[in-house]
């Protein structure tokens, strides 16, 4: 949070450490709780396996001094080999340290004994970590977990020897997929006690805002991030010109948007940092971008400090384990009471659970606080945890909101983090979007919408289908790209080991089906986005009008409008412009002209203006198809199986919501995420944080008139 200025002060900063006793009662507290944590897992694993024995309790007391000794001499050099090594390559080298760690204590520890052959410490180090990670999540429940505890030790560490920055910087977190009305809810609640602590004691405001549509993560941080989410129509699209399906979150495609739209001002560029987002917002330094995934990455001594700290990825790999335990426990649960809505929750979905809600969160905060160690400007950052697992369970289920939980403690962890350090820092937290709920649409009708387009058009091809569940491998894949393109062993093993998977540099896991290949003979191509879809003529050149469909498939319209899945179709006419045709009526999205019933009138009062808008974007769909929404449940049925879904309209998906400092007063909610972006570029002009582009001399032209400079410093 921001602090006054003798908060600030040198004076602050020249007390001795050891006249700090708040701080010393804290480490003293932590080696104490470190002590008897590892001290419950020895004496769990001296109980549970024969493998390892004590001549009595003295032993195992001298034990846990000796692992405590050797593990801080190993991770140290570790810490020294990460810079040869890499990140993965001291990952694997702190996992098999564990085994020489307790080999060595134990030879050291005449009182201590290892029965068998040399399976013996692998057996007791792998037995002796889990058990330390599960003590140390019980340890922890509630409150902030072993790594972020151990990252508060080392930033109060190191708090004295830092230079105060001299101006008040932002930190951005985005809580991905997060509804306004939602948000709402949990804070009355009171089950976001940091969150929403803030909103009650009056240092922030919380205020709704509208996404429009596409209501998707890249389209609202094309707008947040660059100003410029007119140039995304849907999270998935097809373009005839060059015969690809762009998917946003795959590094290549990501990356030619993203310079598409970059004017080199977005929101970042004045040395801000970009983590864990979908675009760089033109910041000089992005860590897990997708649209940077395929550059050379710079080295954050977070990843180093995540992959050697005894509680970061060697003890987020059992929990990882404990993730997917608890993951099929919980869909287990919604079977057996038979909730309706749901989906299935098995196959990949599990692995992206674990490593979205454990790994990477934890990474994520590695990340954020070595920037704020830096004392960088402005800081953006991405958890996708709670929109993950909303996708899966569903927006309001029980896991859902205990995942919200989870980041309100990150949130806390973040804020006394800046109240160590001397630098002073504005907080705001925002979403990207919201999500709405429903059955599937194959769920409700027994077929997809490329097979109800098949059956409604004269083709000799079925059409392609590009509705795949990629999003939550976007996150993953970056990461691997990052770690494969580290001139590192960790690089080299991470190369070798997905070369089958990895195209141009960039590596692609997860379902084919999210990005098939498009032959040029192809007749038709559906994409869908949450209860959005888009459908092509591929082989027919521009955008094709109404007047042309109704020629080439005269059923393709009528039936997709009458169809009891679909609110209405969007398209061009030629006589009118865009149209959102319904079952029983028409809306001219330009002049607002309604025949018969208004289809757009369940979709609230900025459908037209965000349909509009959509409709008149490059690369959009020839027919733009939204699903149907439920006049009393407000459930939407979306084209993917996903039982929370967003892209399209309809219930909480385009309702998003921005927490910010009340000093900053706003006149209005904002309107769309380029609306955002404007907002946020005002906070940092306040700060000082935004810097103005330097004016070149411009000579006359050949009229004899200059041409005067435009200011760049505030982007539409």
């Amino acid at each position: 949070m921001a602090k006054p200025p003798e908060q600030v002060s040198g004076d602050r900063r020249r007390r001795p450490i050891w006249l700090d006793v708040r701080r010393t009662t804290r480490g003293l507290q932590a080696m104490l709780l470190g002590g008897l944590a590892s001290l419950v897992s020895l004496v769990i694993t001296f109980w549970t396996l024969p493998q390892i024995s004590s001549d009595g309790p003295l032993p195992v007391f001298r034990l846990v001094v000796l692992l405590a000794v050797i593990g801080l001499l190993v991770r140290w050099v570790l810490a020294g080999l990460a810079i040869l090594i890499g990140s993965i390559g001291v990952l694997v080298g702190g996992l098999l340290s564990q085994f020489g760690v307790v080999y060595l204590g134990v030879t050291l520890d005449p009182g201590v004994n290892l029965h068998g052959g040399v399976e013996a410490p692998v057996l007791v180090s792998i037995v002796m970590s889990s058990i330390s990670a599960f003590v140390g999540w019980v340890a922890y429940a509630g409150s902030d977990d072993a790594y972020v505890a151990e990252v508060m030790r080392g930033v109060r560490r190191k708090a004295r020897r830092i230079q105060p920055a001299p101006k008040t910087g932002m930190l951005i977190i985005q809580i991905d997929g997060l509804a306004a009305p939602l948000l709402n809810w949990m804070v009355m609640s009171g089950n976001l006690p940091h969150l929403g602590g803030w909103i009650r004691d009056g240092s922030h405001s919380m205020l709704g805002w509208h996404t429009g549509v596409p209501a998707t993560t890249p389209a609202s941080q094309a707008g947040i991030l660059h100003g410029g989410s007119g140039q995304i129509p849907a999270f998935r699209w097809y373009e005839k010109e060059t015969g690809r399906v762009m998917v946003t979150n795959r590094s290549r495609d990501a990356a030619e948007i993203e310079a598409r739209m970059s004017t080199g001002r977005g929101l970042l560029a004045d040395g801000g940092v970009s983590i864990s987002n979908n675009w760089s917002g033109d910041a000089p330094n992005s860590v897990l971008v997708f649209s940077r995934a395929a550059l050379p990455p710079t080295r954050s001594r977070g990843y180093v400090r995540f992959f050697t700290s005894p509680q970061g990825a060697a003890r987020g790999l059992v929990l990882c384990v404990g993730e997917m335990i608890k993951e099929l426990h919980q869909a287990r649960r919604q079977r057996r009471r038979k909730l309706v809505p749901r989906v299935n929750r098995g196959g990949s979905y599990i692995f992206l659970r674990a490593i979205s809600n454990v790994l990477l969160r934890d990474l994520n905060v590695s990340l954020i606080t070595d920037e704020l160690v830096k004392g960088t400007p402005v800081i953006y950052c991405d958890f996708v945890d709670y929109d993950e697992v909303a996708h899966h369970a569903g927006p309001t289920r029980p896991e859902s909101l205990q995942t919200l939980e989870g980041l309100d403690r990150v949130l806390g962890a973040l804020e006394r983090i800046i109240d160590t350090l001397p630098h002073s820092y504005e907080i705001v937290v925002l979403s990207d979007h919201g999500q709405s709920q429903g059955s599937t649409f194959l769920q409700r009708y027994g077929r997809t919408l490329t097979q109800v387009v098949d059956d409604l058009v004269d083709t000799t091809k079925e059409p392609v289908a590009a509705t795949g569940r990629s999003e939550g491998w976007g996150p993953v894949n970056a990461f691997l790209t990052e770690l494969s393109l580290r001139r590192s062993v960790a690089g080299s093993v991470t190369r070798k080991a997905l070369h089958g998977k990895a195209t141009r540099g960039e590596v692609e896991l997860g379902p084919r089906d999210c990005e098939p290949p498009v032959a040029a003979d192809e007749q038709m191509v559906v994409t869908a986005s949450g209860n959005l879809a888009l459908i092509y003529l591929a082989t027919t050149p521009g955008r094709v009008p109404l007047e042309e469909i109704e020629l080439l498939h005269p059923r393709l319209v009528p039936g997709l409008a009458t169809h009891p899945g679909v609110g209405f179709v969007v398209i061009d006419s030629l006589a009118e412009g865009p149209v959102a045709i319904g079952r029983a009526g028409v809306h001219v999205l330009r002049s607002g002209r309604v025949e018969g019933e208004d289809p757009l009138t369940p979709y609230g009062p900025m459908a037209q203006a965000s349909l509009l808008r959509q409709a008149e974007m490059p690369h959009n769909g020839d027919l733009v198809v939204v699903s149907r929404l439920d006049e009393y449940t407000h459930e939407v049925a979306a084209f993917e199986e996903l039982v929370g879904c967003h892209g399209g309209i309809g219930g909480w998906q385009t309702e998003a919501v921005l927490v910010h400092p009340r000093r900053w007063a706003v006149d209005e909610a904002p309107v769309g995420s380029d609306a955002v972006h404007e907002l946020l570029i005002s906070w940092l002009d306040q700060l000082g944080q935004r810097k103005r582009p330097e004016v070149e001399t411009v000579d006359e032209d050949a009229a004899g008139v200059a041409v005067a400079p435009t200011d760049a410093s505030v982007e539409a």
